[in-house]
């Protein structure tokens, strides 16, 4: 796992970081993600996290009846064009980080991304489908689903493990460690106390698009979901401060500055 060293001037932050939940590309928000867009060239992080669910990955799923009623092909080319059109709106993060020149940057492998890899097992004469296959060349290190990534005192994972009303304290409970996570959709945040010190959950929201149109499974039931990403700055022993980040309506402020896309 990768480890946060602390400068020996420990009054400086010693890593930036920009953390981003699910987007579900192409069903992201645009609005959204040219807000966490120019966030970026603002904060100007040493690394970014999505924190997964990347891609939606609809006409691979496993609910969805095309894949038992039309040939393989036809599957495949719908795929085929999901992902590219997906990929053009990745493009907008990809090219605010490129800008600062941000070279480090992970993805924590969500359920709906895992979808592709299962798809992938069925058919293994289709190695585009591979999720890290599909993020090739853009500089991302992939982790596997479900592994947590540790940086610091805190570990980030896409946060499909523990559910619940209050997920955040769940999370807590079971894991017993500082985390983040996305999933959920929803801001929830929780605190607690064990006798080696506080410990915290982040879920910080989605950046995917919350229209009933692009999320005809939920018949127009109106959720808790919310826009969002969080900065989290490291400072001296791995310790942490967490920023989160709410996007209402394409707009948000940031250390002073309205931003809106």
């Amino acid at each position: 796992m990768p480890q946060i060293k602390a400068k020996i001037n420990e009054t400086k932050i010693a890593k930036r970081v920009v953390v981003t939940p699910d987007k579900h590309f192409p069903l992201a928000d645009v609005d959204a993600l040219r807000v966490v867009a120019k966030a970026i060239e603002i904060i100007k992080p040493d690394a970014y996290i999505d924190l997964g669910d990347m891609l939606e990955g609809n006409k691979i799923s496993h609910h969805n009846k095309l894949l038992k009623k039309y040939p393989l092909e036809y599957i495949v080319k719908k795929a085929e064009e999901e992902i590219e059109e997906g990929l053009k709106q990745l493009d907008i993060i990809d090219e605010a980080l490129d800008k600062i020149n941000c070279k480090e940057k992970h993805i924590t492998t969500g359920n709906h991304d895992e979808w592709y890899n299962s798809f992938y097992a069925e058919y293994p004469f289709l190695p585009q489908f591979k999720f890290e296959n599909i993020v090739s060349g853009r500089e991302y290190k992939v982790h596997p689903a479900g592994k947590l990534l540790k940086m610091g005192r805190l570990h980030f994972y896409h946060g499909h493990h523990y559910g619940g009303v209050y997920h955040a304290r769940n999370h807590l409970l079971k894991l017993g460690c500082n985390i983040m996570y996305g999933h959920h959709h929803s801001i929830n945040q929780d605190s607690i106390t064990h006798v080696d010190g506080v410990k915290s959950a982040w879920s910080i929201g989605c950046l995917k698009d919350m229209s009933d149109e692009s999320n005809l499974w939920l018949k127009r039931r109106k959720t808790n979901w919310a826009h969002g990403f969080a900065i989290v700055d490291f400072y001296g022993g791995g310790y942490f401060n967490v920023q989160p980040i709410v996007i209402v309506n394409g707009k948000t402020s940031l250390w002073g500055e309205v931003i809106s896309a």
